[in-house]
């Protein structure tokens, strides 16, 4: 059977690479919450950990991507930041309080940091511009079926062998993670930028589109919190009812169930956006983040009702990370591409710091109900200004759809 010409071997490479990435450090994140507890780590030390991570690993990428365009050593930055995500989970084994949790934590994401412009960019650079929608979807999809593993071999283990023995072993899939970029990742034209500006002035040289389109994305991150907080939620709202030990593991099946709807929506909706237009499809993923906010409010404290919405969250961030990137894929123009996607993960980045530190203590000192609605209202925005910043009908093609 013929493969489709965008499904070549770097897109298989970068899913292979993400797959095993997953399994490596979301086996970690769905222990985290239990883990930091047996430490005795206050609530919002989860918020911390998972904020000051995310916006590390955004600044880095940020840097990361001007310096792989400016020198032309995609690959090399790829493979590099790839080491460091697969040698996190040993930092944290060792660890005897949140602090050095932390530290673990931002080696991992920095790492990330290093390693996804350059890859994100060498991936838009092996297709066409009107497969990029599918080629991100498939590696959105790689990347989520190693959510889905991850989860699962972490419960499968933890009847047997204790949380640090596990977070041992999630080094494994980490270094099979960097072996597949090594073994795959192939990059066109790795030649260096031609003219290479200041990073200030290379932001300032952004397309203006582009950047209006940031301005909305950081507005609707500062609402979508780290995941990581929502398995902390669903165990501590479901102990009264399960007990700890039940409602631990079933935090983590819900988190299982979250990571099946990304993977499973990945792929479609990076198709129907090349379809009917990128616009529309992440339009509907922000306007169905602030439903699934303002339904953890309403819904009864259930494990039905939670599966439901933990299932809406793996949707909308299905289309959040994979329209997103295509969407900076069309704007920006081949030579930049690397800044562009770093430019567009400190923006997110910089969201998820805040509001995963935000709403950490919200929750830890007002309370959850507060939390959501603070959150399904910064989202609501969001999505507004998306609509107002996008809305030219002359715009590029990214604006509109495939070209």
């Amino acid at each position: 059977m013929m493969l489709p010409a965008w499904l070549n071997r770097t897109v298989v490479g970068a899913g292979i690479a993400s797959f095993f990435g997953d399994l490596g450090y979301e086996s970690v994140t769905v222990l985290l919450p239990s883990f930091l507890i047996l430490l005795g780590a206050p609530v919002f030390a989860l918020g911390i950990i998972e904020g000051l991570s995310d916006g590390a690993s955004s600044f880095v990428k940020l840097f990361s991507g001007y310096f792989a365009d400016k020198l032309g050593r995609r690959r090399d930055f790829a493979l590099g930041g790839s080491v460091a995500t697969a040698v996190f989970p040993a930092i944290i084994a060792v660890a005897g309080s949140w602090y050095l949790v932390l530290a673990g934590r931002l080696v991992g994401w920095i790492g990330k940091g290093i390693r996804s412009p350059s890859r994100d960019a060498i991936l838009s650079k092996s297709v066409e511009k009107k497969d990029l929608g599918k080629a991100f979807g498939f590696h959105r999809t790689g990347d989520t079926l190693g959510a889905i593993a991850g989860p699962v071999v972490a419960l499968i283990l933890v009847s047997s062998m204790g949380i640090r023995e596990i977070l041992w072993l999630a080094v494994i899939p980490g270094f099979l993670a960097f072996a597949a970029l090594w073994l795959f990742l192939s990059e066109r034209d790795a030649s260096p930028h031609p003219r290479p500006r200041p990073i200030v002035a290379s932001l300032k040289g952004l397309p203006s589109q582009f950047r209006s389109f940031l301005s909305a994305v950081l507005v609707f991150g500062i609402a979508d919190f780290s995941q990581t907080l929502l398995i902390a939620f669903a165990i501590v709202s479901l102990t009264p009812s399960l007990g700890f030990t039940a409602a631990t593991a079933t935090g983590a099946g819900l988190y299982v169930i979250r990571n099946i709807a990304y993977a499973g929506a990945s792929y479609p909706l990076g198709l129907l956006g090349d379809r009917i237009g990128r616009r529309p499809v992440l339009v509907f993923g922000y306007a169905l983040a602030v439903a699934s906010f303002i339904g953890f409010v309403i819904a009864p404290v259930n494990v039905v009702a939670y599966g439901i919405l933990f299932a809406l969250c793996g949707i909308f961030i299905a289309a959040e990370d994979t329209l997103e990137s295509a969407l900076a894929g069309e704007m920006v123009d081949v030579e930049a591409r690397a800044l562009g996607f770093g430019a567009l993960a400190t923006v997110n980045g910089v969201g998820d710091l805040v509001s995963s530190v935000m709403i950490g203590f919200i929750w830890t000192f007002i309370g959850y109900s507060a939390g959501f609605i603070v959150a399904a209202v910064i989202a609501a925005a969001g999505t507004l200004l998306l609509i107002w910043t996008t809305r030219n009908p002359h715009g590029p093609g990214a604006v509109m759809g495939s070209g």
